[in-house]
């Protein structure tokens, strides 16, 4: 499983006009992502794959910067970053949020696990805000407020995205449970290895998720903020991300034999949730540190 599966990708509730260029963005996210975890490349050469693709964006900038023509065919994938050159010149989009992306890639050849939260957030500020911000982006220039929502939404659907694939993120070597915390509820990673649903565990997940549950909060009133279908695409979105935590809950956290996953029922439920007058689950909570 990769980590945009809980991102929306060109879903009909979009305005037309974004579906094109939200695809593109998704396709550049999917395809490095890709070099950084499926096949059985060695690590330098995911790495140097990942360098060339950053290095073809810093030629997209400059080429922006001095208003000269971009030359995808020096590069890799070039029908790839000629449609992606495409639609940051067209949306007047930041290149430094792709160079972000390919750096959170790059950092999952290179770092197997994560301190302490803050440590996961920098990863997510990475490998998932850009995505919500570009998506701002390509509605016009957003607001300070409107850029702090996205991030916390993103934030929020990568961390659960991680709480649901414990286990396929071990099989590959990593851990994203932060290493404090896991000493914090005693929880080993044997345990994760052997699949071991212990109270410790329970406990540890429980937390992990309530921190997802407020970053969730924090960024929902985006949905309220923003016009027409777009914000009724956040409105989803946050609902999809919301479910797949109860759905955690009513397992009481077993992820190892209950995988939460979201099916026919759950979007009907949170199609009801999203019409309703009132957002499930928004509050001015903090998330703790």
């Amino acid at each position: 499983m990769g980590h945009y599966e809980n991102f929306p990708v060109a879903s009909l509730l979009l305005p037309r006009a974004l579906r094109e260029p939200i695809a593109e963005i998704y396709r550049f996210a999917r395809m490095a992502d890709d070099i950084a975890d499926e096949g059985d490349a060695p690590p330098e050469t995911r790495l140097r794959q990942l360098a060339a693709f950053d290095a073809t964006l810093e030629r997209i900038g400059q080429a922006l910067a001095e208003g000269t023509e971009f030359q995808a065919e020096a590069g890799p994938e070039p029908q790839l970053f000629q449609r992606l050159m495409a639609v940051i010149q067209r949306h007047r989009l930041p290149v430094p949020y792709f160079r972000d992306l390919l750096s959170a890639f790059s950092q999952d050849v290179r770092k197997r696990r994560y301190a302490d939260f803050p440590e996961l957030l920098d990863y997510c500020r990475r490998s998932a805000n850009p995505v919500g911000r570009l998506i701002l982006h390509l509605r016009g220039t957003p607001t300070a407020a409107e850029l702090t929502r996205s991030d916390a939404i993103c934030s929020a659907l990568q961390i659960i995205n991680f709480w649901q694939d414990v286990t396929i993120d071990w099989q590959k070597g990593r851990v994203y449970l932060p290493q404090a915390d896991l000493r914090r509820f005693g929880v080993s990673e044997a345990d994760i290895a052997a699949e071991r649903c212990t109270p410790g565990f329970c406990a540890l997940m429980r937390f992990e998720a309530e921190r997802a549950r407020l970053l969730m909060r924090l960024g929902a009133p985006l949905a309220r903020e923003l016009p027409g279908r777009l914000g009724w695409e956040i409105r989803l979105t946050v609902q999809g991300g919301l479910r797949i935590l109860e759905k955690m809950e009513n397992t009481n956290y077993d992820i190892f034999r209950h995988r939460p996953t979201l099916k026919t029922l759950d979007w009907l439920s949170m199609i009801k949730r999203a019409l309703g007058k009132r957002e499930s689950g928004i509050g001015n909570q903090e998330p703790e540190k």
